[in-house]
């Protein structure tokens, strides 16, 4: 199964339709780092982190990862190594830092956009996160918890989400 983005502002599954945002300035094609925008397309999902200290394990058929203090993901246009990878943060190394004061990253998948053959500025940190207020991302998939925690049950491995 698919979830698809059926316009700016929801996600369809099966028969449930999400309220979410996405980058502020749109969808695009070609996406560059930094630009604000959400790269078109169908990609698979990765693993779910999430903050073993503010929350238990969600029922889920992903992997589960508890986010750690240590843990980033690099956007690092100089890093050829690390880019768009999760890493343990370096201060040399330009990173997403996923152990938050907020809550955005509490339950978080990475949607694996520019993973495989990864280009340097192609775009990086490419997440579903949560929001409590829809405002726009950088680039990210958002929705609200309740909303994450009921699709959590129906994705797996396998599912795929749509951008378009």
């Amino acid at each position: 199964m698919t979830i698809v983005l059926k316009n700016k502002a929801s996600l369809l599954f099966d028969d449930f339709i999400f309220q979410c945002s996405i980058g502020k300035k749109g969808l695009v094609k070609n996406k560059i780092e930094g630009d604000k925008k959400t790269p078109i397309g169908t990609y698979s999902l990765g693993n779910l982190y999430y903050r073993k200290d503010r929350n238990p394990k969600p029922l889920t058929r992903l992997k589960c990862i508890p986010i750690k203090k240590n843990m980033g993901w690099c956007d690092d246009i100089k890093s050829k190594k690390n880019y768009n990878k999760l890493i343990k943060v370096d201060n040399k190394i330009k990173h997403e830092k996923l152990f938050r004061k907020d809550y955005k990253y509490d339950f978080m998948i990475p949607i694996n956009y520019n993973t495989k053959k990864t280009k340097l500025g192609r775009g990086s940190a490419i997440f579903l996160h949560l929001t409590k207020n829809y405002s726009s991302t950088l680039g990210c998939i958002t929705i609200k918890k309740k909303d994450f925690l009921i699709l959590l049950k129906l994705i797996n491995k396998n599912t795929k989400i749509r951008l378009t």
